[in-house]
């Protein structure tokens, strides 16, 4: 099987899942903007071939794997980087090959469609409308009311998310999201917020997988003191989650999805109701495909990878809570030094599975830009309650300092 891995080592990240590709046995073809000799040595050692080209120039890319489809059959074409979802879905339709749409791709990327769709299989969303202007911005508020949220159609993540709980709140806003074509303007969901991650193969649900964000990523973006948490569920059947899930299992279904990763982000109120939040046809960023690995003393890359080119994968069930904690040095400038690390390896050692701090001497993140901040931590445990304890002292007995 020849597969074509849309920027097979951009993010870092991909070069795990084109080493998984090539190890199923599959011929991987990587198409990508980086020059070769740039990309991880986990995706050159596994691809057979490389096309060096702008991903941002569609004609470009095409032409491409026209050239190289008159000397090699193409299979599949797959892409995990969110920006090139809809391209991966023009090449196979370009060359005939199976695969989600660009129709289908489109409700991956644009949360207006997403939800539209959504609505339309009687999923409850926030109240929502797009806007490309600081008019139907306004207009868009007076018909949601107060509070709510403006973020990009297309965007990833939380970035260019402001939540406004007034008119005079909106008028701040609105220069710092000037430079966004077209947003969306919804309704803020007062709850707490959870993921429902799934890998898929032909048409059914191979994995599943619950994140509680500790707290909601709006919070973890809007003030710099926080640690912020991602932590992997060990318990799926907890009641609790049961009503998420089953949404989570309706938009997979209502989106027509059938092969590959999907990372959902939902909520859930105060008096139990859940409200989706939005999905992407690619796995959650952030290391959390790490946290699935401990958690499952599995491996993620390589379950992608058989679904596939299978269609199956061995089942993986979550054996630990695991977690993600991101570091924010207090100051300014270089790491000058690190408080309570060794204590709390001494202490908490057997728990921590990853260590990746910034050292002595390097240059702060920019904490707004980045949410891998100053470094990570990630820590399990079986028990719930032992791993908010562990979160807790982490959170609160390890400093990084900069000046």
């Amino acid at each position: 099987m020849n597969i074509v891995m849309i920027s097979p080592g951009f993010p870092l990240e991909q070069a795990y899942f084109t080493r998984a590709l090539a190890q199923t046995g599959a011929q991987v073809i990587g198409v990508g903007d980086q020059p070769v000799h740039a990309l991880p040595r986990e995706a050159q050692a596994h691809l057979a071939h490389y096309e060096h080209v702008a991903l941002a120039d569609e004609s470009a890319v095409l032409a491409a794997l026209d050239g190289l489809s008159a000397y090699v059959h193409i299979d599949r074409v797959e892409c995990l980087w969110e920006p090139y979802v809809v391209l991966a879905a023009r090449i196979r339709e370009h060359l005939g090959l199976p695969g989600m749409s660009v129709e289908q791709a489109t409700w991956f990327r644009d949360k207006e469609a997403m939800k539209r769709v959504l609505d339309a299989a009687g999923i409850r969303t926030p109240r929502h409308t797009s806007a490309s202007n600081a008019a139907e911005i306004w207009a868009a508020a007076e018909r949601i009311g107060y509070p709510l949220i403006v973020k990009p159609i297309a965007g990833a993540g939380s970035a260019d998310t402001y939540r406004v709980d007034s008119a005079e709140q909106l008028a701040q806003v609105q220069p710092m999201i000037g430079h966004v074509p077209l947003v969306s303007v919804e309704e803020f969901i007062d709850g707490e917020e959870f993921t429902y991650d799934t890998v898929c193969g032909r048409g059914e649900i191979l994995f599943e997988n619950v994140c509680w964000y500790l707290p909601r990523p709006l919070q973890q973006r809007s003030h710099e003191w926080i640690s912020p948490v991602t932590m992997v569920l060990s318990d799926l059947a907890d009641p609790r989650l049961a009503d998420g899930i089953a949404m989570g299992r309706a938009v997979i279904e209502s989106l027509g999805f059938t092969d590959g990763f999907t990372h959902m982000e939902w909520y859930r109120k105060a008096d139990g109701e859940v409200v989706f939040g939005e999905i992407g046809a690619r796995p959650p960023g952030a290391r959390t495909v790490d946290l699935m690995n401990y958690a499952t003393d599995g491996d993620l890359f390589a379950t992608w990878a058989q679904a596939i080119t299978t269609g199956s994968a061995p089942p993986l069930t979550n054996k630990f809570n695991c977690a993600s904690m991101f570091k924010r040095a207090e100051g300014r400038g270089r790491i000058t030094h690190i408080e309570g690390l060794e204590r709390l390896l001494r202490e908490e050692g057997e728990h921590v599975c990853v260590v990746d701090l910034l050292p002595i001497g390097a240059q702060r993140r920019d904490w707004r830009a980045t949410l891998l901040s100053d470094g990570m931590i990630i820590y399990r445990h079986m028990d719930l309650g032992q791993t908010l304890r562990i979160s807790d002292r982490f959170a609160n007995e390890l400093r990084l300092y900069a000046e």
